[in-house]
C-alpha cells in the first residue's frame, strides 16, 4: 500500500500543477500513472520478470550496462517527466502566482526524504549534493584550538580535505583513521576508530560505504561509540541513500549527507542533509538569503536557503522518493545487495586470481565492488569495457569499479563478468 506521503505528493502532481506543461516526455503518461503502473506489479510473482519492468522505467542507451552509480546514475521516467513538466510549467508562466505551488510541493519532498531516511520532515535540508551538505557541516560547528576531528583516510574529499582546510584556518587537529585493508569482522573496523577517540576529540566523521573499497561501515555502532564519549557524529551516506534502508535516529548520528543523483536515481544538483533536532541550533549556516528568518523557524531548512532554486528539481526528490516507496527500499536493498554478490560470484568463475578491493564478507560490503587483475591495467580495463563491451565503469587505482542497480537484471551481471574475462583473455 502506498505511504500517505507518496499519495498525497502523486495527487497534487497530477491534480492540475502541470496545467500549463506541455505533454509528458514519454509515451506513457504523467509521473504518477507511470509510478501507480509500476505499483500494479509490485508482487509480480517471478522475481526476474518484475525487475526486467523496473529496467524499462529507465532510458538507458540499449545494450548499454550502466554500472557507474558510485558516481552518476540514470533517473526513471516518472523523475525526468516531473523535472521536465514542471520545468516547461515555469518556462510558461514564471509568475509568482504560477510558481506558488511550488511551496507544498517542496514540502511534500522534504516529507518524503524524512520519511525515506527514518528522519523528521524539520531536521532535512534539501540541498545540491553530498558535498554542499558536508561542508555546512564541516563549516558550520564550532571548533578551535585543541579540539580534535577524527576521520575515515577513505572519506570522500568534501568530508576528508575539506576538514583539513578548515583545521588550517580555525586551528583544531584533524586525525585520519586506516581500516585493515582486507577486514573480515565489524569489530576490525571499529577498533581503529575507538582507538582514536579521546578527550579532546569533538567529531567523528566517517563514509558509511567508502568509494574507493566498497567497505560499509558498522556506523550504528560507531555512532553509539561518538555518542557515549559526547562526540558529535557525521555520515556521508553518498552510497548508501537509495541502496540500503535507513533510519537516521535509529542511526544515531547527528549529521547525514548524501546526493540525488547516486543510488536515489533522483534529480542531478540536489541532495540531502540531515540535522538531528538538538544539533540545528548550534550549527551555523553556509548561505544566509531572502526568507533565512523564516527558514531559521522551520529547523533544518535554515541549511537549504540557497536563493533561486531550480524549483522542478527540487519537487522531483519527491518523486524520487516516491519511486522507492512504490518498489520498496527493502525489496531494492535486497536486488543490490544480490546483484553485487552475483558479480562477485561470476568474476571469481570466469578469472579464479582475480583480485577484489571489495570485502569478500557480504555483511561489510554493500553495492560497490571493486577488483583487479595482475594481467591488465585498471584504466585499460575501464576502457575497453566501454568500448569493446558497453560496460560502463569506473577507473579505481589498478582496477576498475561495477556498481550495479535495480536497472540490471541477472543476466545483465554475467554479461559484465563474461566482458571482464573476455577483457583479461584478449
Amino acid at each position: 500500500m502506498a505511504s500517505p506521503n507518496r499519495r498525497e505528493f502523486l495527487g497534487l502532481l497530477a491534480g492540475g500543477v502541470t496545467a500549463t506543461a506541455l505533454p509528458s516526455t514519454s509515451m506513457d503518461g504523467t509521473p504518477a500513472a507511470r509510478l501507480e503502473r509500476l505499483a500494479g506489479f509490485v508482487s509480480q510473482d517471478d522475481d526476474e520478470a518484475f525487475w526486467r519492468l523496473v529496467k524499462r522505467e529507465f532510458p538507458i542507451r540499449p545494450n548499454l550496462l550502466m554500472m557507474n552509480c558510485a558516481n552518476l546514475c540514470p533517473s526513471p521516467l516518472p523523475v525526468i517527466d516531473t523535472v521536465t513538466r514542471l520545468t516547461r510549467d515555469v518556462d510558461a508562466d514564471a509568475s509568482f502566482q504560477n510558481r506558488g505551488k511550488f511551496g507544498e510541493l517542496r514540502t511534500l519532498a522534504r516529507n518524503g526524504l524524512a520519511q525515506h531516511v527514518g528522519a523528521d520532515p524539520g531536521e532535512i535540508a534539501i540541498t545540491r549534493n553530498t558535498s554542499e551538505g558536508n561542508n555546512t557541516v564541516v563549516n558550520g560547528l564550532g571548533l578551535g584550538p585543541g579540539d580534535e576531528v577524527v576521520i575515515w583516510d577513505q572519506n570522500h574529499p568534501t568530508n576528508n580535505a575539506s576538514w583539513d582546510v578548515r583545521a588550517e584556518r580555525l586551528g583544531f587537529t584533524v586525525t585520519k583513521v586506516a581500516t585493515p585493508r582486507s577486514p573480515r569482522t565489524s569489530d576490525e573496523l571499529v577498533e581503529p576508530f575507538v582507538r582514536a577517540l579521546n578527550a579532546n576529540t569533538r567529531v567523528l566523521s566517517l563514509t558509511h560505504v567508502s568509494n574507493v573499497s566498497g567497505i560499509q561501515l558498522p556506523v550504528k555502532t560507531l555512532c553509539a561509540e561518538a555518542r557515549r564519549r559526547g562526540i558529535l557524529a557525521m555520515v556521508d551516506g553518498a552510497q548508501t541513500l537509495g541502496a540500503l534502508r535507513l533510519d537516521l535516529h535509529d542511526m544515531g548520528c547527528d549529521f547525514f549527507t548524501s546526493s540525488s543523483h547516486k543510488w536515489f536515481v533522483g534529480p542531478k544538483e540536489a541532495g540531502l542533509l540531515y540535522v538531528r533536532t538538538e544539533r540545528i541550533g548550534k550549527l551555523w549556516a553556509n548561505n544566509v538569503g531572502v526568507g533565512y528568518a523564516g527558514a531559521v523557524r522551520n529547523g533544518a531548512q535554515k541549511f537549504d536557503n540557497l536563493g533561486q532554486r531550480d524549483d522542478a528539481c527540487v519537487a522531483a526528490m519527491g518523486t524520487a522518493a516516491a519511486f522507492h516507496d512504490t518498489i520498496g527500499i527493502d525489496r531494492i536493498e535486497a536486488r543490490i545487495r544480490r546483484l553485487a554478490t552475483r558479480l562477485i560470484e561470476q568474476l571469481q568463475a570466469h578469472l579464479p586470481d582475480i583480485e577484489f578491493t571489495t570485502p569478500l564478507v557480504p555483511e561489510l560490503r554493500a553495492g560497490v565492488v571493486i577488483f583487479s587483475h595482475p594481467r591488465v591495467a585498471g584504466g585499460t580495463l575501464f576502457n575497453r569495457l566501454y568500448e569493446e563491451h558497453d560496460v560502463a565503469g569506473a577507473p579505481r587505482g589498478a582496477g576498475v569499479r561495477l556498481c550495479p542497480h535495480i536497472y540490471h537484471t541477472l543476466d545483465d551481471v554475467d554479461r559484465a563478468a563474461r566482458a571482464v574475462a573476455d577483457v583479461v583473455a584478449g
